[in-house]
C-alpha cells in the first residue's frame, strides 16, 4: 500500500490522479467551509477556480436556487452573497442552495483534482469520518493521494499537519506502507506540533486572517470532529 502527499497542486499535470483515491486539504478555510456547508444542508457545491468562472457557471443554473460565495485576500468578493467563512454556512443561508464558491487556495486545489475517484474533503472538522473513509478507499484501492492546498503555491502547516494526522489515523494496522517525501514530512511534523489548535493558530494564513478580524474562523477550524459529514467531489459536484 501506498500515500502520497503533495503539499500543493503545483507540478500535477492532467491525469496525475485520475482513478486514484484523493483527499482534499484546505483547513483555513475552503474545506472546512464546504464541509460545514454541507452539514448544514446545502443541495451541492462547485469549485471556480477563478471569480471569473464562478459567476459564469452560477449563470448556467437556476437562479433561485444558487449563492455565489467565495473570497480573494481573504475577504468576500464584492457582489457575492457569501465570502469562505465556515461561520457563513448557516442552514439559513446555505439550506437547498447549491453554492458556487471560488477561494485562492482551496478551490483551485480541488479542480486539479478532477479524475481522482473518489475526490474526498477533509479538515479537523471531519476528521474522525474523513480517517474512516480515507482507510476503506486504501485498503480497497492500495493506494491513497493527500493533496494539500497550500497558500499562495507554497507549503501550509496546517494543511501539512491535517495530513501527516490523516496518514497516522489510515495506517495503523498496516503492515506494509510506503511513503512519499512528503508524506514523511508530514508525520514528521505531527510529531513537532502538538495540536491542531497550535497547527492553526501558528500558521501564516491564521495571521492574515487576524488581520481581516476572521479570527474566529481559526478556532471554528480548529475543532475537530464537529460533523460527520465527509463531501466527495465528482463531476464538477460536491455533494
Amino acid at each position: 500500500m501506498r500515500i502520497d502527499v503533495f503539499f500543493t497542486p503545483l507540478g500535477l499535470n492532467p491525469g496525475d490522479l485520475t482513478g486514484r483515491g484523493v483527499v482534499v486539504v484546505d483547513v483555513l478555510r475552503a474545506s472546512t467551509t464546504v464541509i460545514t456547508a454541507l452539514a448544514n444542508g446545502a443541495k451541492a457545491i462547485i469549485p471556480a477556480a477563478t471569480a471569473e468562472e464562478a459567476v459564469r457557471l452560477a449563470s448556467n443554473l437556476e437562479k433561485d436556487g444558487v449563492v455565489l460565495a467565495g473570497e480573494r485576500k481573504s475577504l468576500k468578493i464584492e457582489g457575492f452573497a457569501l465570502g469562505n467563512s465556515p461561520r457563513e454556512m448557516t442552514a439559513a443561508a446555505v439550506g437547498g442552495k447549491t453554492i458556487v464558491l471560488a477561494t485562492t487556495n482551496g478551490t483551485p486545489a480541488l479542480v486539479a483534482a478532477q479524475g481522482g475517484d473518489p475526490v474526498l474533503v477533509g479538515a479537523p472538522a471531519n476528521f474522525r469520518a474523513l480517517a474512516a473513509r480515507a482507510r476503506a478507499v486504501l485498503e480497497q484501492r492500495g493506494e491513497l493521494v493527500v493533496l494539500c492546498a497550500g497558500r499562495d503555491k507554497q507549503f501550509a502547516v496546517e494543511d501539512g499537519y491535517t495530513a501527516g494526522r490523516l496518514i497516522k489515523a489510515v495506517r495503523r494496522g498496516v503492515k506494509r506502507l510506503e511513503l512519499n517525501d512528503a508524506a514523511r514530512a508530514a508525520i514528521a511534523l505531527t510529531d513537532a506540533v502538538a495540536t491542531w489548535t497550535e497547527a492553526l493558530e501558528g500558521s501564516e494564513a491564521a495571521r492574515q486572517l487576524a488581520e481581516a478580524d476572521l479570527a474566529e474562523d481559526v478556532r471554528f477550524a480548529a475543532k475537530p470532529d464537529r460533523f460527520t459529514v465527509v463531501p466527495s467531489y465528482a463531476d464538477r459536484r460536491i455533494t
